[in-house]
């Protein structure tokens, strides 16, 4: 059976303030890493870390760990996830301001909602386990459990799988409103996260703060959950 209409949500720089867990998780990566004698380099700039959110976990370690080996690389997926999900414990960021609430609603009009992430698989469910926000996600789409390539990839392997025919996109950094664009979505950019300068041109509409999306989703046909 096919789904009329669907959200696909980004999730660093979207739904969560990860600015505040990225930086200290990279850093006691790095630390980790140089004391297990895998890697010599310096730890990346706290711009470099910001610059690689969004991207594919395996993108990320080409840039920050040039020419490392695979043991270093698969060292590095690991510690970053096992500090992640530690800061997370200890509370050290929240979802931006109005996002329960706007999911809430947008749960409540029987509207199918889904994270689309380039991140790691155990990262995505222990964000959402941590806020409590699987009774209102139909399902968490991630690079990391599907192995995609990109978030263009991703967001057509969500659509193929669910028959989605029409959605939105929503998300913050340039491989977000591409994966909107390429793949025929209605796409907002959220100004609020990691997004530089001209890099949310293309998208439809963009927004400052998260509760703004529910002024700017196209019209829905309740009863049909269709665009109209």
């Amino acid at each position: 059976m096919s789904m009329p209409f669907a959200i696909f949500f980004d999730m660093d720089g979207t739904l969560l303030q990860t600015e505040k867990l990225s930086t200290p998780a990279f850093l006691r990566t790095f630390e980790r890493l140089r004391e297990k004698g895998l890697w010599a380099g310096e730890t990346p700039s706290e711009e470099e870390l910001v610059n690689v959110l969004g991207l594919t976990v395996e993108q990320v370690w080409k840039k920050l760990l040039p020419g490392a080996n695979e043991e270093a690389v698969r060292a590095a997926d690991a510690f970053l996830l096992e500090n992640e999900i530690a800061l997370l414990k200890e509370k050290v960021t929240d979802l931006y301001p109005g996002v329960r609430e706007t999911l809430e609603q947008l749960h409540a009009k029987g509207i199918p909602l889904f994270v689309a992430s380039n991140g790691q698989k155990e990262y995505i469910e222990a964000i959402c386990q941590e806020y409590a926000l699987n009774p209102l996600l139909t399902d968490l789409y991630s690079a990391g459990r599907f192995r995609t390539r990109s978030k263009v990839d991703l967001v057509a392997k969500l659509i193929a799988d669910y028959q989605v025919e029409q959605a939105v996109m929503v998300g913050d950094r340039h491989s977000d409103v591409e994966a909107g664009v390429k793949n025929g979505l209605f796409t907002i950019g959220c100004d609020f996260g990691f997004a530089k300068p001209g890099e949310l041109d293309g998208a439809n509409v963009v927004i400052t703060q998260f509760p703004q999306l529910l002024d700017h989703l196209p019209a829905i046909d309740t009863k049909s959950q269709r665009l109209t």
